[in-house]
């Protein structure tokens, strides 16, 4: 079950990063995405509304909605008993990934170096999110990993933009890119959620567009 979830997940290629801080935008957000074809969310535990949106997305909408920037087996329970399909994390949490395991919920744990890669494989873990992507060497960074550890699939987040999400994706070892360029918290803030299904479905477009 989990490795449907996680292809459904990366189908597309593309992973909206989400902060919900007003309940009010996150039905017209979800709704935005699925109607620029993108039919994935992860909402980041970051602010107190984090589990409330994620009730709304996974009750009201299509979505497959996870939970991001989960950092303790609490946040974990959190967002499964509010309806999340799937959990990420900023950096690699052992008691993180156990809950994760103990629920049957796909973790997607966040790497910044090979050591950390190799303790995401000891537990059974091979698609992993590189974290800060930018910030640690971005696309050097995933040409380097790819040596030793072909087999793993990476989702760069963290300083990915329209910009450069073709040159990650074109990467063999990248199996999507997170960011939240589509989903700009000024847009968000702001009602726009014109704006944010345009910028969704260009990102999409560039996605398939490199795929093929």
């Amino acid at each position: 079950m989990t490795g449907v979830v996680l292809e459904r997940l990366l189908a597309h290629r593309v992973l909206p990063v989400v902060v919900i801080r007003d309940l009010a935008t996150a039905l017209p957000l979800g709704q935005a995405l699925e109607r620029a074809g993108l039919p994935v969310a992860e909402v980041t535990f970051r602010t107190p509304a984090a589990a409330d949106a994620i009730r709304i997305l996974a009750s009201e909408t299509n979505l497959l909605v996870g939970a991001g920037t989960v950092i303790r087996p609490d946040q974990v329970d959190a967002a499964v008993e509010a309806g999340a399909q799937f959990v990420v994390t900023p950096g690699f949490s052992v008691s993180v990934v156990h809950r994760c395991a103990e629920l049957e919920i796909p973790v997607i744990p966040g790497v910044a170096t090979a050591t950390e890669v190799i303790a995401a494989l000891d537990h059974g873990l091979a698609v992993l999110k590189l974290f800060p992507a930018e910030a640690v060497g971005g696309i050097a960074m995933l040409k380097g990993l790819a040596g030793p550890f072909p087999d793993v699939q990476f989702v760069p987040t963290g300083g990915v933009t329209a910009a450069n999400m073709a040159t990650y994706l074109a990467l063999p070892t990248v199996a999507a890119v997170g960011g939240s360029w589509m989903v700009a918290p000024e847009l968000v803030a702001a009602g726009d959620f014109a704006s944010i299904e345009r910028v969704t479905t260009e990102a999409l477009a560039l996605a398939a567009e490199v795929t093929r």
